[in-house]
């Protein structure tokens, strides 16, 4: 009996990540309110997310499940605390988002260093999205300018995660590598 093919759950974390992370960063450019990115930060951003972190896991993939598991609880955890700010049950104040964020922005500088041996657009997509966590956190601690130069930022930390789900599903589709990813970098 032939082995029954399974499905990469890496392309629904990518697309979650990326598809919360876009709409996060219209928000913060001022371009729509923050409607969407509540509903699409919990349910694609936190819940597929945390999903597919748990069967990355059964895979045996630690980078995949630590990453999609570790920013579905960031997700979750952020559209908890809006949403808490908004009935004042426990808010946060702009320092408490700015160390909120720190913390996040130490989480990824550990995955940045792991995604630099695995593929260059991986190098790429946590490269960024390192810089757009610095540049928050200085936006929550005096620079609140900055906050829009992390949304464009961020923007293109989206589209490098939809480029690495891309090239997934059309490996999967064509039967051939279409969009490379790029060796390591070391």
């Amino acid at each position: 009996m032939a082995e029954q093919k399974l499905g990469n759950p890496a392309v629904v974390g990518l697309g979650g990540f990326g598809l919360a992370t876009m709409v996060l960063q219209f928000h913060n450019v001022g371009w729509m309110g923050l409607g969407p990115v509540i509903w699409i930060g919990l349910i694609f951003g936190g819940l597929a997310q945390m999903m597919a972190g748990l069967q990355e896991m059964k895979s045996g993939n630690n980078f995949g499940y630590c990453a999609f598991t570790g920013y579905g609880a960031f997700w979750i955890s952020l559209v908890l605390m809006l949403l808490g700010n908004h009935f004042n049950i426990y808010p946060a104040s702009t320092t408490d988002v700015g160390w909120f964020l720190v913390g996040w922005t130490l989480f990824t500088a550990i995955l940045w260093v792991g995604a630099m041996r695995i593929s260059n657009a991986l190098a790429i997509t946590f490269t960024l999205l390192l810089i757009g966590f610095i540049l928050l956190d200085l936006a929550h601690f005096g620079y609140p300018g900055l906050t829009v130069v992390a949304g464009y930022e961020l923007m293109l930390t989206a589209l490098c995660a939809w480029y690495i789900m891309a090239h997934i599903v059309f490996a999967d589709v064509f039967g051939r590598d279409v969009l490379p990813v790029g060796k390591p970098w070391f």
